[in-house]
């Protein structure tokens, strides 16, 4: 009779779900086995397996090499990933920047997303042009830079959908609009994106003081059974928190943007005031407003 073995039931985190997810993926590349025959291999209850897969529950060591062994790894491959499993569960997770499955899965997962950013217009809704200039202002090769678009435009795929979109509400500084990322052009076509293709849209004006300016970029994600994820990110590494605590101090941080930020109506008349301007000051053809 199947056995379950030493597993321990907890809260699933954004990078346990990766991880789990990660496995998935080995079990479905390198074996012929669904799910259910797998868990007959090892000896496992089915539900082991979907647990251990969704990131329901932590895998013991054991459960890991038995797991890695049978989709045919090797064991330098299970100590590389025991390495990074060991901290799936804990309630703060710093990963590094190039690490974007985590956040993408969040993202695709969530019911609602919260997002505030303070110099650039956050990723979710930047266009392909703006998102490849930005990217391309940093230390990243020509192929870091692809691989990072990339990764950015499939994340805006989650907008599109016509079933199961999550409720997207994004705070965006003054500021960002201010810095101009590319040409004029680009500008223009990232100013008439937001102003007709997000969800709702609250610009933060420079009115507001220094508060704002002082705080990092961050997004809070709401799931339908799941608890939910604060994420802040910096260059040196994307901070995923599960804790009570962090959630609680992001939703006050929202309250408090949300008061000091214009209303829908207004951000959108300072956007297209920012359209003007740059028709005003050039005489290259635009794209029309409508």
């Amino acid at each position: 009779m199947p056995t379950v073995g030493p597993m321990t039931a907890i809260t699933s985190t954004a990078y346990s779900r990766d991880l789990g997810d990660e496995l998935r993926r080995l079990r479905e590349k390198f074996t012929t086995l669904t799910g259910f025959a797998f868990a007959e291999r090892l000896g496992w209850d089915p539900s082991k397996v979907s647990n251990i897969e969704n990131g329901k529950a932590r895998a013991s060591e054991i459960d890991l090499v038995q797991y890695l062994m049978t989709c045919g790894r090797d064991s330098a491959y299970f100590e590389r990933f025991r390495d990074r499993y060991r901290y799936a569960f804990d309630p703060y997770v710093v990963l590094v920047p190039d690490n974007l499955r985590t956040l993408a899965m969040t993202e695709a997962k969530a019911k609602k997303i919260t997002c505030y950013d303070v110099l650039t217009v956050p990723g979710l809704i930047q266009t392909r042009e703006y998102a490849e200039a930005l990217l391309s202002t940093g230390r990243k090769t020509p192929a870091d830079v692809e691989k990072s678009l990339k990764w950015r435009m499939d994340r805006q795929a989650i907008l599109q959908r016509v079933q199961n979109r999550p409720e997207c509400r994004f705070y965006v500084h003054e500021l960002a609009l201010q810095l101009q990322v590319g040409d004029e052009r680009i500008m223009e076509e990232q100013y008439l994106r937001m102003l007709f293709n997000t969800h709702i849209l609250r610009i933060v004006p420079m009115s507001a003081g220094p508060g704002p300016i002082r705080m990092s970029p961050r997004m809070l994600f709401s799931f339908e059974k799941l608890i939910p994820v604060a994420y802040s990110e910096t260059d040196l590494g994307n901070v995923f928190a599960h804790d009570g605590a962090a959630i609680a101090d992001s939703r006050e941080f929202f309250k408090w943007l949300d008061a000091l930020a214009l209303d829908e109506g207004q951000s959108r008349g300072l956007l297209a005031n920012y359209v003007s301007g740059l028709r005003k000051d050039s005489h290259v053809p635009r794209a029309e407003l409508a």
